[in-house]
């Protein structure tokens, strides 16, 4: 079955590269000139606010900053303009007359961060230019074959700095694979998938095994020591999610995952595994891996995906309080005895392929047929 494909004709990339710890000092001095221009626009913003009632746009904004180049900040014009843009895009989407200030010093301090434009950044010689500073990077991209767009360079709590930067890739051929994807994501299982050949991947525990040596750090009050370990558990985490998201997408050519709401159940009694588990960083993972590969991508409505049966359509599975404990359940009318999460991936994977069948409309037409 052909599927349609609705990919940009160049998909942008997001690359993230390790800048040598040896210009942290000279990209720490930009940041704290980053962090005294935005504060002065969240203060100007602020007064013209109070003063005329309205919200100053980032071209407004960028006016007030012509000439700041010459004051010996460390960053120059083009700079300034990205951060009065990026300020008034950030001041809107939040909804807030005021943002928070940039602290560049003191236990709550800002990390470091440095906005650039487009071509901004030019990769010369195996080193990047910008603003006058030529930082080395661990190159595991090929940076030669890319043209840069906009990014950042950013600092994270370690001290280590990063430069984030958009490229422009090929955009790949539909995938020819034949074979269609449901996965159901839960906390005891982490991944329940509708094809039986592919064995339910277990929920790991990447914060919960590391959770007795974080605490004694923290008694200790080691900052460095947990520091290291809450990077252990995010690169685990992530190492995890890349390998499994990237295995899908070379093996299927239409995947369709539940759109469980993370953010929700974050705030209940299972907060930490819910956390844990990162699903909303796997379905970011899989949607551009699936892009890249050419492979059919949604997500879909999985309501009630537990209490249906997935052969007769019947909703009588478990229910209620007790319902999250009952791995396997057994339909009386059907005989059919279902393993929860293969289940409530099948259902998935049904409600996917009619929602792939609806964009069709040959495949529209057909059923419409049949149906009468």
């Amino acid at each position: 079955m052909s599927r349609p494909v609705t990919r940009c004709k160049d998909p942008v990339r997001v690359l993230r590269i390790r800048i040598k710890d040896r210009h942290a000092s000279s990209l720490a001095g930009m940041a704290r000139a980053v962090n005294f221009v935005w504060n002065y626009c969240n203060d100007l913003s602020l007064q013209i606010f109070r003063r005329e009632r309205r919200f100053a746009s980032g071209i407004e904004i960028q006016r007030y900053l012509n000439g700041a180049s010459k004051e010996g900040l460390a960053v120059g014009s083009a700079v300034f303009q990205q951060i009065a843009e990026e300020y008034a895009t950030r001041r809107k989407q939040h909804r807030k007359v005021k943002l928070r200030w940039r602290r560049p010093a003191g236990a709550r301090r800002s990390l470091g961060w440095i906005p650039f434009k487009a071509r901004s950044v030019v990769w010369r010689h195996g080193q990047a230019h910008f603003q006058g500073l030529h930082p080395g990077v661990w190159d595991s991209y090929g940076l030669a074959g890319y043209e840069f767009g906009a990014g950042c360079i950013s600092e994270d709590s370690r001290g280590r700095w990063y430069l984030n930067v958009t490229v422009k890739v090929k955009s790949a051929r539909p995938n020819e694979a034949n074979l269609d994807l449901g996965i159901d994501l839960g906390l005891k299982t982490f991944a329940g998938f509708s094809d039986e050949r592919l064995p339910n991947v277990d929920a790991q525990r990447f914060y919960r095994d590391l959770e007795p040596a974080l605490a004694t750090a923290q008694r200790a009050r080691r900052k460095s020591r947990v520091k290291a370990i809450h990077a252990r558990i995010a690169n685990r985490r992530k190492d995890f999610l890349h390998q499994l998201s990237t295995r899908l997408a070379r093996e299927y050519g239409a995947i369709f995952v539940g759109n469980v709401n993370a953010s929700a159940l974050a705030k209940g009694q299972h907060s930490k595994s819910v956390l844990d588990a990162g699903w909303s960083t796997f379905r970011t993972m899989l949607r551009y891996k699936c892009d890249d590969a050419g492979v059919w991508f949604d997500e879909v409505d999985e309501a009630f995906s537990t209490q249906t049966c997935s052969c007769c359509a019947s909703r009588t599975g478990p229910k209620g309080v007790a319902g999250p404990g009952i791995r396997e359940w057994k339909r009386i009318h059907c005989e059919t005895t279902h393993d929860r999460d293969r289940n409530a991936a099948r259902n998935i994977l049904a409600v996917g392929r009619d929602r792939l069948a609806g964009g069709i409309p040959a495949l529209s037409a057909q059923a419409a047929v049949g149906h009468d």
